[in-house]
């Protein structure tokens, strides 16, 4: 039985043989297919059926490769996401900061172009805050003593008139509004050149202009300017606008309310004006002049008295 199975197993060529018949039959068969295309069915056959076998062998290893770049592009997308916050952050801090630089630059700009024609040296204050009594109109600016500011200096925003300092401190002064009660303004009505004074009203931001008769030729639209007569402010200033003017004939003086021009509010710097305002150039009179000239005219007078005294004595 044993040796009937060594001849069963031992039949055929042996296994040199058959390696070498296979051989060149592979090599027949890639000629073939390389000269002849002869396998191309063949090829897309199997390519077929081992198409659905190879990506079904191939999900797993997908899937676990899809849900790793998920999770790190959910990683990706989060810092990317905190990262652009941060930046959007910076840039909208930095944008605001921009804004509020050419803001500034707006309102300095403003003080050299309104006020170049006055030729006078001023100082460039920021408000820092309103003065703690809530019932006076103040503010309090960054300057003091030490960069020359003086009581009863001057202040002007870009627009016009804003105040008058009333205390000064070493590093900061304190600004008293022109719409305070204990204010006024020497003013001048552009429209007719009628000379007048505005006083702070102490209510809603405005001014008034007391005294003026109610024949006076005033109408609401006119604008007041600094006429200059006070040695405080210079002349030509915007001061205000006239809102309401009550002319009654039962009073001897009308009833005038102006808004005034200068927005304090709106506005984060200021300019104090350190020299005085430059007064009228009056004619300054000669004392030595005078009295030569009124020698001469005294004795013109004598000289006709006695003229007229001879022709007296010689008439009669």
């Amino acid at each position: 039985m044993a040796a009937y199975q060594d001849n069963f197993f031992t039949r055929g060529p042996s296994p040199l043989a058959r390696a070498t018949f296979f051989s060149l039959l592979a090599v027949a068969v890639m000629i073939a297919d390389h000269r002849f295309q002869a396998l191309d069915m063949v090829r897309i056959g199997v390519s077929t059926v081992l198409t659905p076998v190879e990506t079904a062998l191939q999900w797993p290893g997908k899937t676990a490769h899809n849900i790793a770049a998920y999770f790190g592009d959910q990683t990706k997308l989060i810092a990317d996401n905190k990262l652009l916050n941060e930046q959007l952050l910076t840039l909208t801090a930095e944008g605001q900061r921009a804004k509020l630089i050419a803001s500034e630059q707006i309102q300095v700009e403003a003080f050299q172009a309104a006020y170049a024609r006055l030729n006078r040296d001023g100082v460039i204050a920021e408000i820092v805050r309103d003065a703690r009594n809530p019932f006076a109109r103040k503010i309090i600016i960054n300057r003091g003593i030490a960069q020359g500011i003086k009581s009863g200096a001057a202040v002007i925003d870009g627009i016009g008139v804003v105040g008058q300092v009333t205390a000064v401190g070493a590093t900061s002064a304190e600004v008293t509004l022109m719409t305070e009660k204990d204010q006024s303004v020497p003013v001048m009505v552009v429209r007719n050149s009628l000379r007048a004074v505005a006083t702070g009203s102490g209510r809603e931001g405005t001014v008034e202009m007391p005294f003026i008769p109610v024949a006076a030729d005033i109408q609401v639209g006119d604008v007041l300017v600094t006429s200059g007569i006070d040695g405080t402010y210079p002349a030509g200033l915007a001061v205000a606008t006239i809102t309401l003017v009550d002319k009654n004939p039962a009073f001897s003086f009308a009833r005038i309310i102006a808004q005034p021009t200068a927005a304090p509010d709106h506005y984060r710097f200021v300019k104090v004006l350190l020299t005085p305002s430059a007064a009228t150039a009056y004619p300054q009179v000669d004392v030595t002049s005078s009295d030569k000239v009124g020698e001469k005219a005294a004795t013109r007078r004598e000289s006709k008295l006695e003229a007229k005294r001879a022709l007296r004595e010689r008439e009669r």
